[in-house]
């Protein structure tokens, strides 16, 4: 056995054994032994390699960390008022796992493309988010979150090649034609006909309340507070300022405050639920917008916010024709939209059969329910 003389290599990713054997009396048994006592070390190299407590999964050799996970998560539940159970804390993380997962995917493919977004790029877009805010308030706004600038950063680059990407893989080849919109008009004709007329609207909402949903760093906390801030909101319109980003800026309606207001297309019997909203909404024409108005609660008719309504549009009631350009464009941005996200689903199925995929946080938790039904 003095003869014989193991090689062991070791790489940054995985073990390479080698053996070599020169003693002529060595039995083919012992040899056989020798190599499956060396399969095993290769084996328990590659398991120690794989994952670990801070790894949560794998994209073709990138390893996904735990911690960016986790920064993830906590932006999420941080404005929950109560905490998550443990499975409900594992299947959004599985969710949040499964998103990083895919932009990983796509920002390997966009290296392969040339389609990394540029510093340009990431700072011409921080630029534009920064805008409706101070410097302070947006610092505040990232601390509120937990993010960094640097991770903030991080996430526009990753979003903006992620959109370049699917740009070019998917989007440019979405073709809607004239006769595509006629055959949806024509089955779907009752959609365009408006029982009433709708007022497209938008709003900037201001409550005189404290708000677990809303942890803007100007939040009016109480009715001085809000009256004060409406009427900020009123001079910089009045100077001249875009309503949707002062909505963006000030605006305490999450749901639409990130749409610059925008409330879509209310029927008028909806309207009219608010008679003081009505009245004054059809004194305007379209693109005015209406002095703060108290918001009340219906039950006690106690003051709880005011609002700036700006009227986009009012559509009349009636049949909308084919060759309305409104109604062609509605019904083209309807089939892209469809047809976009039929072929995306389908993309990110054959990039995922591309790529080489370890979920180890999704073995953790099949191996935790095993072990628990024991």
């Amino acid at each position: 056995m003095n003869n014989l003389k193991y090689l062991l290599v070791e790489k940054s990713r995985s073990s390479v054994v080698a053996v070599s054997i020169s003693h002529p009396s060595y039995s083919a048994g012992k040899v056989l032994a020798c190599w499956s006592l060396l399969a095993l070390l290769v084996l328990a190299g590659c398991n120690t390699s794989k994952g670990g407590p801070d790894v949560m999964a794998s994209v073709n050799g990138h390893k996904i960390q735990r911690g960016e996970v986790e920064k993830y998560y906590n932006n999420q539940t941080a404005d929950s008022p109560q905490k998550s159970g443990e499975e409900q804390g594992d299947s959004l993380r599985l969710s949040i796992l499964k998103q990083l997962i895919d932009n990983e995917i796509l920002m390997q493919r966009a290296e392969k493309l040339g389609l990394l977004a540029t510093d340009d790029e990431v700072n011409s877009k921080l630029a534009e988010i920064k805008a409706p805010f101070t410097q302070e308030d947006f610092d505040k706004r990232l601390k509120a979150k937990g993010l960094t600038l640097d991770d903030f950063k991080r996430d526009l680059r990753r979003s903006i090649t992620v959109e370049k990407v699917l740009n070019k893989e998917v989007t440019s080849k979405i073709n809607i034609t004239d006769a595509d919109i006629n055959a949806y008009y024509q089955q779907h004709k009752a959609e365009f006909n408006l029982v009433e007329p709708q007022y497209h609207l938008a709003q900037i909402l201001v409550t005189t309340q404290p708000s677990p949903q809303m942890k803007s760093p100007n939040k009016a906390q109480n009715e001085a507070e809000a009256k004060k801030k409406i009427q900020t909101v009123e001079t910089r319109l009045d100077a001249g300022d875009d309503f949707a980003t002062v909505a963006m800026a000030y605006s305490e309606q999450p749901e639409t405050a990130q749409n610059g207001g925008d409330l879509g297309f209310v029927p008028e019997s909806s309207l009219k639920g608010d008679p003081v909203a009505y009245a004054t909404v059809n004194k305007l024409k379209p693109g005015q917008y209406t002095p703060a108005i108290p918001v009340a609660d219906p039950n006690n008719h106690q003051i709880y916010g005011y609002r700036i309504v700006k009227l986009i549009s009012k559509e009349a009631a009636g049949q909308r024709e084919l060759q309305d350009p409104r109604v062609q464009q509605a019904i083209r941005e309807q089939l892209r939209d469809r047809r976009e996200q039929l072929l995306k689903a389908a993309y990110y199925e054959v990039i995922h059969d591309e790529a080489k995929i370890e979920n180890f946080f999704a073995e953790e938790i099949l191996k935790k329910a095993g072990a628990n039904s024991k």
